[in-house]
């Protein structure tokens, strides 16, 4: 019982960004199975091109000049341009790490001269990739890459429907996750990367075994970033293993150039609406700090987040009554977990009938994009799409600054 209380604590205080959990089932014919646009603009910020540091092409021979990327947003990793190869460092591969993890990234054939001892070898560019989050199909997407997937932990909560359809014909395999991975099926496999999240608690991580095993497994700690630029930025780690890290960068620019227009559109708001987020658990509310993911979404989009006060990223449980007492009279309430209607909304728990926005019809929940099973797109795409989620959030507090968007990841409920 501790244990299954100790990995409550750990999903509620990330929010489940780096998985996918059950969802009470809805139909899904009128949902839109079209990805979201990401074509680069030709206004984006031209990625500047370098003619040191980083000689080697593919094949191993000198190159005249480089394309190089710097990493502006996200805290948890950085990318260094060596003699020779590339220097990946996960700096928090999970809460509490106590040393960061390395990845020398070496082009195939080249002999490099250097002291590699504390990193782990990943030759480049890579063919093969076992994905064991949801979110890294997307950024396999966006640099044509998603054809490289070999195998993934489970596809029953994957949203992207190109994947559950492999799955299903067998072409690429699932291999489970946690101290339950199929390490042998790996080994058949023999991919020349597999990328996995990290808990530090050994019961439920993959990478030790998969280490053991003397298979090529890499920490992704996205769900560790705050910043929702800084999660989307991720992209460039991944395509660094396949040295696309320029193609990631110039998609990323033109998010970001999205993501800042679509910020500027509230910055002048004087009259903000207040918001409340999430559902109550076991009597508790778990509300995530000002400092969270959630919160810079909530500011970002103009609103006043009624816990913007609380310190740090986690989540915080705060009791019914005080939330309550707090949020009764907000002007909307999002992201109310399983909910599908106002109806189930109210099943879940009579009181939530009592908030304004629920009698205003002003609730709204992010999984206007789901699969029969339960795999919801906001948390699998949308850490790749942070510029929809918040145009997203705007057309619902502010639709007169939101132009022609449509809802994407969100729904009304009625």
């Amino acid at each position: 019982m501790k244990k299954i209380l100790t990995l409550l604590a750990i999903l509620i205080i990330i929010v489940l960004p780096a998985c996918q959990a059950p969802a009470q089932v809805v139909e899904t014919d009128q949902v839109s199975t079209e990805a979201y646009p990401l074509e680069v603009s030709a206004e984006a910020t031209p990625v500047e091109v370098v003619t040191e540091a980083y000689p080697f092409e593919e094949s191993g021979q000198i190159s005249n000049e480089t394309e190089q990327v710097t990493i502006d947003y996200a805290q948890n990793f950085t990318l260094e341009y060596r003699d020779g190869y590339k220097l990946l460092t996960v700096t928090n591969p999970w809460s509490g790490a106590t040393k960061p993890m390395v990845y020398a990234l070496v082009p195939r054939e080249a002999e490099i001269d250097a002291d590699l001892r504390d990193a782990v070898v990943v030759p480049t560019p890579i063919s093969s990739f076992v994905a064991l989050s949801t979110t890294y199909l997307s950024f396999l997407e966006q640099i044509d890459e998603l054809d490289s997937l070999v195998a993934v932990d489970s596809a029953d909560y994957t949203f992207n429907a190109q994947v559950r359809a492999w799955v299903e014909e067998g072409t690429i395999a699932t291999v489970g996750s946690g101290s339950t991975i199929d390490v042998e099926r790996l080994i058949e496999l023999e991919p020349d990367l597999i990328m996995t999240s990290a808990s530090g608690l050994t019961e439920w991580d993959s990478h030790p075994m998969l280490a053991q095993a003397g298979l090529p497994v890499v920490i992704n700690s996205d769900y560790l970033e705050q910043d929702p630029l800084g999660r989307a930025e991720w992209s460039k780690f991944i395509a660094a293993f396949y040295d696309k890290e320029a193609e990631a960068a110039q998609i990323f620019d033109t998010i970001v150039e999205r993501y800042q227009a679509a910020k500027a559109l509230t910055e002048g708001k004087t009259d903000r609406v207040t918001v409340l987020i999430n559902t109550a658990y076991e009597g508790a509310w778990y509300l995530p700090g000002g400092e969270s993911f959630a919160a810079i979404l909530l500011r970002d989009a103009g609103a006043e987040y009624l816990w913007d006060d609380l310190e740090g990223s986690g989540a915080m449980p705060i009791d019914f009554e005080i939330v309550v007492e707090r949020a009764k009279d907000a002007d909307y309430w999002v992201n109310v977990g399983f909910a599908n209607d106002l109806a189930g909304l109210a099943a879940m728990d009579s009181r939530y009938a009592n908030f304004s926005a629920f009698k205003e019809g002003r609730v709204f929940n992010n999984n206007a994009r789901i699969t029969e099973m339960g795999g919801t797109d906001y948390y699998e795409s949308g850490v790749a799409n942070p510029d929809v989620l918040l145009m997203d959030l705007i057309a619902i507090f502010y639709p007169d600054l939101a132009g022609e968007h449509q809802l994407f990841y969100y729904q009304a409920l009625q």
